[in-house]
């Protein structure tokens, strides 16, 4: 028999965190705990990662729908809630995992290709941080803009493109929804003299019309992000991907609807000719490694993930992963540290 339990987890940055909508300095997040009667020292922990402000999850009562699913453990993989359909799936993976698992991945082998992602910031601070990315040895950069003066911002990549040709620099651009529907195709006119590989979500969501029209007019690739937030069923996913035609779309399985409902939309774009990556959502180590697994456990990666939030904490739970470079590892002879004496609640 499944019995599951649950715990809060504050993971603090250790900086300001700044996008278009908001400056964090710290995201609360649940872990679950499943073990099993009938297999005793069996363990499986996943991550319900919620995002405050931003998961269509977050409501008064959220942590009494984690405690409902708890009771029930096989039926959360089900939940109205993308965040613990996420985690529940990760701990019975993990409950269920081998230890003959043969992911090169988990194994150390090799590691997932990611890109560096920059945060806002005042102009000299993103410099700063541009700079960093770029000694570390990476060569796909990700810039959050939208937050700063888009002045600014265009100064910053002019800077960046004197520099680095795209030949040896591709720009991603992540807008967070700044833009407005009657300025987003000026401005992407104006981003597409950098060579911009492509944009996330340049206006709010939920805009379905607008953003199928700048998707049609914008000289910039546009990839959904936000838009994918909540929990859809296939038919929902195929309608939105069909009616928008996004270049690529960006999965956050915590956000849009759990590995499952993420597939779907991979096997959806796929049949549309629509690229897509997967990208955190500011979890844990230990949502960020599922994703990993789960990436690699089904799909060949050849394009860079967002897979780069581990180090944003001061007090992530510490784990196998490893930062290479521009690469994600999992070194399977690094501990784990153990989550045990959280105070967990049923």
């Amino acid at each position: 028999m499944l019995q599951a339990v649950w715990t809060p987890y504050r993971l603090l940055f250790n900086f300001e965190a700044r996008t278009s909508r908001q400056v964090m300095t710290y995201k609360d997040t649940y872990f679950v705990r499943i073990t099993d009667s009938d297999r005793p020292g069996r363990i499986g922990y996943g991550e319900c990662a919620l995002f405050r402000g931003l998961s269509a999850d977050d409501s008064p009562d959220y942590e009494e729908i984690l405690a409902n699913a708890c009771r029930q453990p096989e039926s959360a993989l089900d939940s109205r809630c993308s965040s613990i359909r996420f985690g529940f799936e990760t701990a019975l993976a993990n409950l269920e995992a081998s230890p003959d698992n043969e992911n090169e991945w988990l194994g150390g082998k090799r590691g997932i290709p990611i890109n560096g992602l920059v945060w806002m910031g005042d102009k000299a601070t993103m410099r700063s941080r541009i700079q960093q990315k770029l000694e570390a040895g990476f060569r796909i950069i990700k810039l959050k803009i939208g937050g700063i003066n888009f002045d600014d911002e265009l100064d910053l990549l002019r800077e960046v493109r004197r520099n680095f040709s795209p030949d040896d620099l591709e720009i991603r651009l992540d807008a967070n929804g700044a833009f407005t529907p009657e300025n987003a195709l000026a401005r992407l006119e104006a981003l597409s003299a950098f060579s911009v590989h492509s944009l996330e979500q340049p206006v709010k969501a939920g805009q379905i019309e607008a953003m199928a029209a700048i998707c049609r007019k914008s000289p910039v690739p546009i990839a959904l992000d936000e838009e994918l937030i909540g929990v859809r069923d296939r038919n929902q996913s195929a309608g939105l991907l069909n009616d928008i035609r996004p270049a690529y779309i960006i999965l956050k399985p915590a956000l849009c609807g759990g590995f499952r409902a993420s597939q779907t939309y991979i096997d959806l774009a796929e049949s549309m000719n629509i690229g897509w990556w997967a990208t955190s959502a500011l979890e844990s180590n230990i949502g960020l490694a599922a994703i990993g697994k789960w990436l690699t456990d089904n799909h060949s990666i050849t394009m860079p993930q967002g897979l780069g939030t581990g180090q944003l904490y001061t007090n992530n739970i510490s784990s196998p992963l490893e930062m290479r470079g521009p690469e994600l590892f999992y070194n399977p002879a690094a501990p784990a540290a153990s989550i045990e004496n959280l105070p967990w609640r049923s």
